[in-house]
């Protein structure tokens, strides 16, 4: 499992006093750079192997700023060129909210997936929690 911890900016809330929801998928995309950089360990771009191809965010309570949030990044699965990502935003021992990603393994020259294999399966399989 990777884990990101840091204090939520001002800029992060809403009207209603607590974090807004827009946050949410970017702090999970943010989290998952450990995961990037098993793919491609220095983050260029030029050389990026992965795909988006879904998200959901579950809001499961109110995170509010001023407390440091952590998030949790593991897989429960991963297939033949495609693995799924679930995230959990906790803050103060409760989990405010819950995502999941379905990620791709992928040649952008090719424009076609690749297979997860060897040394990258074993990598990934490191972070395989089944629920």
């Amino acid at each position: 499992m990777f884990t990101l911890k840091f204090e939520p900016s001002f800029t992060d809330t809403d009207a209603l006093g607590h974090i807004n929801n827009t946050r949410l998928p970017v702090w999970f995309e943010r989290a998952r750079n450990d995961l990037f950089r098993l793919f491609t360990p220095d983050l260029d771009p030029k050389k990026w192997r992965l795909i988006l191809a879904s998200i959901k965010v579950d809001f499961l309570g109110e995170l509010f700023y001023g407390e440091n949030i952590e998030i949790r990044t593991y897989l429960n699965r991963i297939g033949n060129s495609s693995f799924v990502v679930i995230q959990e935003a906790w803050q103060n021992g409760k989990m405010g909210s819950r995502g999941e990603a379905i990620l791709v393994h992928y040649s952008f020259e090719n424009k076609v997936s690749m297979p997860i294999e060897g040394e990258l399966r074993d990598a990934l399989t490191a972070h395989l929690i089944t629920e």
